[in-house]
């Protein structure tokens, strides 16, 4: 019997305003700017020949942005799944990182080498997210077996998912890097678990901005 291939494509959502000002994002409802609108169509046009079964997104609307032009291309909805949100960065959300590493600077260190070990005031923790989005996809992975099906969402929930799916012990999260509007691909089976095929893809686009921290 042929075992059952799963194909995801994760993909992160283009530039905000927000990416180019030096901000913690978290789940504060900023939408794509236009640089991060034209990264969206080139992501599209780059998928344009897979056939998603699905195509699941964090709520917030640079994802939902970043999802729709792919969406539009197969006449088909997104579906917003709230374990793809971004994480909950709490007195972090929409700050200043130079403002972040005056204020807290203990913790921008901790930021800066091991987030995974970090509790910012009022918000989730790396591990938090690692759990609730890798749960998300194992039932993903039962309901769209043998397809192909896409998550856009945001860098700090890719990369505690990405090192949940291969087993990366911690620290992780600064050794994966994912610009804005890039896509990764990774196969699952029965027998062998989960397989990365691509990385950070972003030869689609004609600018790719990148973040350090």
């Amino acid at each position: 019997m042929k075992e059952s291939i799963t194909t995801v494509y994760l993909v992160r959502h283009g530039e905000t305003v927000s990416n180019v000002e030096g901000r913690f994002r978290g789940r504060v409802e900023i939408p794509l700017n236009s640089d991060g609108i034209h990264q969206a169509h080139e992501l599209a046009d780059s998928l344009c020949n897979i056939p998603f079964s699905a195509i699941y997104s964090s709520p917030l609307p640079r994802a939902m942005q970043t999802a729709e032009p792919i969406a539009l291309s197969r006449c088909t909805d997104i579906i917003p799944h709230p374990k793809f949100n971004n994480i909950d960065l709490g007195d972090w959300t929409n700050r200043l990182k130079s403002d972040i590493m005056a204020e807290y600077s203990e913790l921008w260190e901790t930021w800066i080498t091991t987030p995974e070990h970090m509790q910012i005031p009022n918000a989730e923790t790396i591990e938090q997210v690692r759990m609730r989005s890798f749960d998300a996809i194992k039932r993903l992975v039962d309901t769209h077996s043998g397809e192909r099906f896409a998550v856009v969402t945001h860098r700090a929930v890719l990369k505690p998912l990405i090192a949940a799916l291969l087993n990366i012990p911690e620290p992780y999260f600064w050794k994966l890097h994912l610009d804005t509007a890039s896509y990764s691909i990774f196969r699952y089976s029965r027998i062998r678990g989960w397989t990365l095929i691509n990385f950070n893809l972003t030869h689609h686009l004609s600018n790719c901005s990148e973040e350090v921290f």
